[in-house]
């Protein structure tokens, strides 16, 4: 499989991207092709904008918009990391999600409300958190993000198989942060392709 990796922080020694390098490691090792795109690095714009808005009613796609688009047409898998800001994704994703998965290209809502009209994908997000999973899981955090991101979001971008991985604790001691570097390479030594 071709598998595209989604980086989302802006420090290139950070804990996400250690993370982004374990999981691509992990499926080079199955002998998948891997592709990184650092949102940062590369200076993505993830303001929704009126070109966008332009964009969907014309059907003229912005250029940077079409370049990720094209990516992702490659790929056979996506993996998405970033770090768990405020119970959610930060601002870089969520407008890397909202301006490329665009009505129309990645969803139909008015043919098929829970139709993705992207070609069935393995999907994989790959979260660190500070917080423990016995917290989250108590105050029902992690299954309000199952629901938004599993149930929800990524079901429109055709992800046949989808996972949240919480790196919980990699705030924590270095022999933790390591065993969390370690799942995040099983995660892309076991990916499976879409059903």
């Amino acid at each position: 499989m071709h598998v595209l990796t989604i980086l989302d922080h802006p420090d290139p020694k950070s804990f996400s991207s250690a993370v982004a390098s374990q999981f691509s490691a992990g499926a080079e090792s199955l002998g998948h092709t891997t592709e990184l795109v650092d949102l940062h690095a590369e200076g993505f714009d993830p303001r929704w904008s009126m070109e966008d808005v332009e964009g969907d009613a014309s059907g003229r796609v912005p250029p940077d918009i079409k370049a990720e688009q094209d990516r992702i047409a490659r790929a056979d898998a996506i993996g998405f990391v970033f770090p768990l800001f405020w119970w959610g994704m930060p601002a870089m994703t969520k407008g890397w999600v909202d301006r490329v998965w665009s009505w129309g290209w990645a969803y139909d809502q008015l043919e098929d409300p829970d139709k993705s009209l992207q070609k069935p994908r393995t999907g994989v997000l790959l979260v660190p958190a500070g917080a423990r999973s016995d917290e989250m899981d108590e105050k029902g955090y992690t299954s309000a993000l199952e629901t938004a991101w599993i149930a929800g979001t990524f079901g429109y971008f055709g992800f046949a198989r989808r996972e949240l991985i919480l790196l919980n604790g990699s705030k924590g001691s270095d022999a933790r942060r390591k065993a969390l570097l370690d799942r995040a390479y099983q995660a892309g030594a076991t990916l499976k392709a879409p059903d």
